[in-house]
């Protein structure tokens, strides 16, 4: 995890996508833009994954913390957390912080921190429907996926599907296609991975507010 400080956000198409994002989480707290991820960021992150062994992914797990249980049956995927020491890493980094500090200007989020990790999925790995943060149980706040699958056809599933919060209704079916960004409110949006056909690899990541208090360091140094 990393505390980051502002860094100047740069002119260009990125304050152009930014601005899409932010009035997308305004009007209805998720956004889906489609192969809107800036190609010198999924080349260093194609380049990152490239040189990873398979083994150097982890099955993940479900709950937090100390709770934290390996459970087939809710998610099957593997990960590969994103650190500043990983090769070819640091230009999503330093998107991401760029993309907190625009949120915070802009929507007035109080965004602290990022974290993130790589996600693979094997044929027939899936992930449960869930939340990724529970109203006044985490302080995740703003999730963030992108997707790293070249050539993704309708049919080979592995889709994400958004769910309305109050009924669980299905709002809206993405396609896993390279560089597609999705951003949702983390208390929200129950959501779940369906089973592909093919290996799928994907970015999730979440920025978190500040909770700290005096006997609780929350987000950890």
């Amino acid at each position: 995890m990393h505390s980051l400080l502002p860094p100047d956000i740069p002119q260009g198409e990125t304050p152009a996508l930014f601005e899409q994002i932010a009035q997308k989480l305004e009007s209805q707290g998720y956004a889906v833009l489609p192969a809107s991820l800036p190609e010198t960021i999924t080349d260093a992150l194609m380049q990152a994954l490239a040189i990873q062994d398979e083994y150097n992914f982890r099955a993940a797990s479900v709950g937090r913390g100390p709770e934290q249980t390996k459970n087939p049956f809710i998610r099957r995927d593997r990960i590969l957390w994103i650190e500043p020491h990983l090769p070819a890493v640091n230009t999503w980094l330093e998107w991401t912080e760029q993309l907190r500090c625009f949120l915070n200007q802009r929507l007035f989020m109080g965004l602290f921190s990022f974290e993130s990790h790589f996600a693979y999925y094997q044929p027939g790995d899936f992930y449960k429907k869930h939340f990724d943060a529970f109203r006044g149980q985490s302080n995740r706040v703003l999730s963030v996926v992108t997707y790293l699958n070249r050539g993704w056809e309708p049919g080979q599933g592995g889709e994400l599907i958004i769910y309305a919060e109050d009924n669980h209704s299905e709002l809206i079916k993405v396609q896993p296609a390279f560089g597609t960004l999705v951003l949702f409110l983390s208390e929200h949006f129950p959501h779940e991975v369906l089973p592909a056909c093919r290996e799928r690899y994907s970015i999730a990541g979440w920025y978190r507010i500040n909770s700290t208090r005096l006997d609780h360091i929350d987000p950890p140094a």
